[in-house]
């Protein structure tokens, strides 16, 4: 006979499922605020120039858009978090609610400049986690034959911080062939698929930004912090 007990379970902080809160928030009327971050500092950097792309199609679906600028941006670890720079980048990421990250690959992986963004963002910033619960899509490009290197790395990074990584991805090979001097990117089915990867962001950010937090609420978390606070009740 089954043994449905459960002797380690902590019953104040275990909660069923609230399927008003999933099914059933209270709608945002504003426009989904998503992110775009490249991984390449040249003048004409394709990484770039593809996430220009992608941001002037999310502003097609209704979106409002937002590209960091990773010029200046320190090491990690190399200046406090005051820098400019890096205040710029977390409150972009406050401000988000979904985010691109678009990276050339080199040696067989995301950029330096890349990396250096995404180790900026903690997972936590005082009280509020500005990572987890968002939605990511991610992209690369590469000089020569398509490769999907970077993407995947980049997905195992989003899974680390709690980012809704959505299923579709792009990456553009021989991305130099791939762009007009003027910085478009030509019709291509590179092009067609940054133009499905950003549709789906938007479905899946309109799905998730108003029960975000709900999403990634999780019992050891509640537990922890229930400890927490009975240990400084009852510190003596």
């Amino acid at each position: 006979m089954a043994d449905d007990t459960f002797p380690n379970l902590d019953e104040t902080s275990f909660r069923s499922i609230d399927e008003e809160t999933l099914f059933t928030p209270p709608r945002m009327t504003h426009p989904p605020r998503i992110l775009l971050l490249h991984g390449s500092l040249r003048e004409r950097s394709y990484s770039r120039l593809a996430n220009e792309e992608a941001a002037r199609i999310l502003r097609r679906f209704g979106c409002e858009t937002r590209v960091f600028d990773p010029h200046g941006l320190p090491l990690v670890d190399g200046v406090e978090e005051s820098h400019p720079k890096v205040r710029e980048l977390l409150d972009l990421v406050i401000w988000s609610e979904g985010m691109v990250w678009c990276s050339p690959e080199r040696h067989g992986a995301m950029s330096g400049v890349m990396k250096t963004q995404i180790d900026w963002l903690p997972l936590k910033r005082g009280a509020v986690r500005p990572t987890q619960g968002k939605t990511l899509a991610v992209m690369q490009v590469s000089g020569g034959s398509q490769s999907f290197n970077a993407v995947n790395q980049m997905r195992i990074l989003g899974r680390w911080m709690r980012l809704i990584t959505i299923p579709n991805q792009s990456s553009v090979a021989k991305a130099f062939l791939e762009f007009e001097e003027d910085g478009r990117m030509k019709p291509s089915p590179y092009y067609d698929r940054i133009v499905d990867v950003m549709e789906e962001l938007v479905k899946f950010t309109l799905l998730t930004r108003e029960r975000a937090d709900y999403l990634v609420d999780r019992y050891s978390e509640r537990k922890e912090s229930a400890e927490e606070l009975s240990a400084r009740v009852n510190k003596r």
